[in-house]
């Protein structure tokens, strides 16, 4: 929609979902009892939570990025699996909002959908820069520095006074503990990116009763939150990693 008018871009089913839909409309409602609480008269209780709907409608009428291509052959396992199971759980969501009965509980579980493909994206990146770390990893021989630190602890040993030797020490020392950093990174991010898979496999099975159910809003926001959590978590652990990294995500590896 980058190219689109700013009238085009309004009159878009993501925009009208956005106006109609109990989240936003939630959001409203929030912003008018946070008015009243901190003291506010109730006009201007009631503009502040026409503001918090008005954001939520212009950020859905905001230009969207296109949708990286995701293709999980372009890493090795364990990020592949990663990576097939969170877009099967979006393939499965999907299914459970079109088998949804139209209304507000369908339009809710429409509005999850989006921020689960958004997870999906963000899943898909850590899984490229958890390979790109992994090879770089694997570029460090740990085996060969600690051969070379033994020796050097014994040269350094052998003559404390020795600059040279102690220096070494160091120096080795130091690329082993860099080896060891990046092995707690990756197993870490195996560790948090399985976890939140998990929680986006069970948003998808909650997606499936609640659309069994003629009307259960309430529960729908519920679960909006929850996948919202999980989307910061997934948008954190990326973050995390982009910053270990020193940059951006690279680009897809070779299968």
């Amino acid at each position: 929609m980058a190219g689109l008018s700013v009238r085009d871009r309004f009159f878009t089913p993501r925009v009208a979902r956005a106006i109609t839909s109990p989240s936003g409309l939630a959001l409203m409602v929030a912003g008018v009892a946070l008015g009243l609480i901190v003291g506010l008269p109730i006009p201007f209780a009631v503009l502040l939570g026409v503001g918090a709907w008005s954001l939520r409608v212009a950020a859905a009428m905001a230009p969207q990025p296109p949708a990286e291509r995701i293709d999980p052959f372009t890493v090795n396992e364990p990020w592949r699996g990663f990576v097939q199971d969170a877009l099967a759980a979006r393939s499965r969501f999907r299914a459970a909002v079109e088998r949804t009965r139209s209304g507000p509980l369908q339009d809710t579980l429409s509005d999850v959908a989006g921020r689960l493909d958004t997870g999906v994206q963000e899943c898909w990146r850590i899984a490229r820069q958890g390979e790109s770390l992994v090879r770089s990893r694997r570029d460090i021989d740990t085996r060969a520095i600690d051969r070379e630190l033994a020796q050097a602890e014994t040269a350094a040993a052998a003559d404390p006074g020795d600059r040279v030797s102690s220096q070494t020490v160091e120096a080795l020392r130091t690329q082993r503990a860099t080896a060891d950093r990046m092995d707690g990174i990756i197993d870490s991010t195996r560790s948090e990116l399985r976890l939140l898979d998990a929680r986006m496999g069970e948003a998808v099975v909650r997606a499936i009763e609640l659309s069994a159910q003629a009307s259960a809003p309430d529960l729908a926001l519920g679960l909006s939150s929850d996948v919202d959590g999980v989307v910061s978590d997934l948008e954190a652990l990326r973050l995390a990693l982009e910053e270990t990294a020193g940059g951006p995500n690279p680009g897809p590896a070779p299968g």
